[in-house]
């Protein structure tokens, strides 16, 4: 009975392995159906043979191995710890941490001592850790300036668990960048790459101390390249997704060759650890900055002198400009590099040295990277077209009088601005010589941020004496004009959309 009944489902699965082989079958039981057959009622066509269709096989991707990164450079990255102090009144909350606070009767005798136990300060002693890398056996590191900022002992670790006491050579704040020296030799050194090299996507490695955890790594890609942050810096940094967190500060990125290619500097968090935003500085300027440091005990940086703003889709239809691209000028310091070579509020530089500059922010960051005394050459968008003009870039040390402007009278014109000439004293106080000043802003204008009180300086760029000048440019304009305003010391451009 057994062999009766197994025989049936036998001889179903050698019919089907054989219909599967002549291609009637699909390899999971389903029925192939060939679409080459001479009519609606005719059989399907069963051919002799059918070749097997090859799979097609998913492209594969290779992740990068760090560990021979890792081990090999690991040895040269090094801990960093500060030991500094701050002043804090005596009657400040942080004074229940230090001695005072171990005297239960503190409080209560503070209480009575009058205005003048209550202005008290005292030194508090505070602590930091960072992260650094070793650039020459002999003992040089690089790390961030705010890692040793205040700094009244600073301790370096090494991979083998060696500390010295280090000397801080010299501080760029303006960087970020800080070089050290430690009394050692024949020290493990890490190659240093090149910034420029980099590609947004390539994948980079971070070494460092985050809390304190030594020799971690972590990495991840470039997401961006010359990026600019809302600090004074002027530094493109180059943005990643590597986790980097307190502690990290000062250690170095590495490329997928093993080269140093940035010093982890910053991080975008909205709670003190990473959330996918690190910033590094490019190791292309950091070593210049170190090498100036190294030679002088300080860095110097260039300067062009001008005042720049974004430029929108307002002012790109306001200056007749195809896409919103470039650095509009808003202000030329007197005297300055700027000035020399003849650039004006109004101005939108377009590329430096050939260089498209895409946001405002990008012109800075050119001009931090190169040094006092170079030349450079600037393609500026000037009454719609491009000019070419040269600068021998200075000293962002050298102090130069603010720029002047203009001449004024009286009226209203359709931006919903009443406008005045400005009384000499005005002129005096605002510390120029020709504008209109705003008595009244409504419509339009009012709705871009023009206030009573401004004075209007220019219109697209074009300076502006009269209100008949004003309402020239404006009924000139299809979309948009850009005023360039001064509101106190400041000058700045307002895009106004028209109607």
């Amino acid at each position: 009975m057994d062999n009766q009944s197994t025989t049936p489902s036998l001889s179903i699965k050698r019919t089907a392995a054989a219909l599967v082989a002549m291609g009637v079958l699909g390899a999971g039981g389903a029925m192939i159906v060939h679409q080459n057959y001479a009519g609606a009622n005719s059989a399907p066509v069963i051919p002799a043979a059918v070749a097997p269709v090859p799979a097609t096989a998913a492209p594969q991707m290779t992740l990068p191995d760090f560990s021979e990164i890792a081990a090999r450079n690991s040895p040269a990255v090094v801990n960093i710890s500060v030991t500094g102090s701050t002043k804090v009144s005596a009657d400040n909350s942080q004074a229940g941490t230090d001695d005072y606070g171990t005297d239960p009767f503190f409080e209560f005798f503070r209480r009575f001592q009058g205005p003048q136990g209550g202005q008290r300060s005292r030194d508090v002693p505070t602590h930091g850790l960072g992260s650094g890398f070793i650039v020459s056996p002999d003992g040089v590191i690089m790390t961030n300036a705010h890692v040793v900022r205040d700094a009244r002992e600073v301790t370096v670790k090494l991979n083998d668990r060696r500390e010295f006491r280090a000397k801080v050579l010299g501080t760029d704040l303006k960087t970020d960048i800080a070089v050290l020296k430690i009394d050692a030799s024949n020290l493990p050194v890490v190659p240093l790459g090149h910034s420029n090299d980099l590609k947004v996507g390539e994948w980079v490695l971070a070494i460092g101390s985050p809390y304190g955890f030594d020799s971690t790594v972590t990495a991840g890609v470039v997401s961006a390249k010359g990026r600019s942050l809302p600090d004074d810096s002027n530094v493109p940094f180059i943005q990643t997704d590597v986790a980097v967190n307190p502690g990290n500060s000062g250690g170095p990125l590495f490329n997928t060759r093993g080269e140093v290619v940035g010093i982890n500097s910053q991080i975008y968090s909205q709670t003190g650890g990473f959330q996918g935003l690190s910033f590094a500085i490019p190791i292309d300027l950091a070593g210049r900055i170190k090498d100036q440091i190294v030679a002088t005990g300080k860095a110097s940086h260039a300067k062009l002198g001008v005042t720049v703003q974004e430029v929108n889709q307002g002012f790109a239809d306001s200056f007749k400009l195809a896409t919103p691209e470039g650095a509009l000028v808003a202000n030329v310091e007197r005297g300055s590099p700027a000035d020399k070579a003849g650039l004006k509020s109004g101005d939108v530089i377009r590329k430096m040295n050939g260089q498209r500059i895409i946001a405002s922010g990008d012109l800075p960051a050119m001009v931090g990277v190169a040094l006092p005394g170079d030349k450079i050459n600037l393609d500026v968008w000037r009454d719609g077209k491009i000019v070419t003009l040269s600068a021998t870039l200075g000293n962002a040390a050298d102090k130069v009088a603010d720029v002047a402007q203009n001449n004024g009278i009286a009226g209203k014109v359709r931006l919903g601005l009443a406008l005045r000439p400005l009384q000499a004293d005005e002129k005096r106080e605002a510390g120029i010589s020709a504008g209109l000043l705003v008595e009244d802003a409504g419509g339009a204008a009012a709705n871009a941020g023009v206030q009573p009180g401004d004075v209007l300086l220019s219109v697209n760029g074009h300076p502006v004496n009269t209100v008949e000048q004003v309402r020239d440019v404006v009924d000139k304009s299809a979309k948009s004009v850009a005023l360039l305003i001064q509101r106190g010391p400041d000058k700045i451009f307002i895009p106004v959309r028209l109607g």
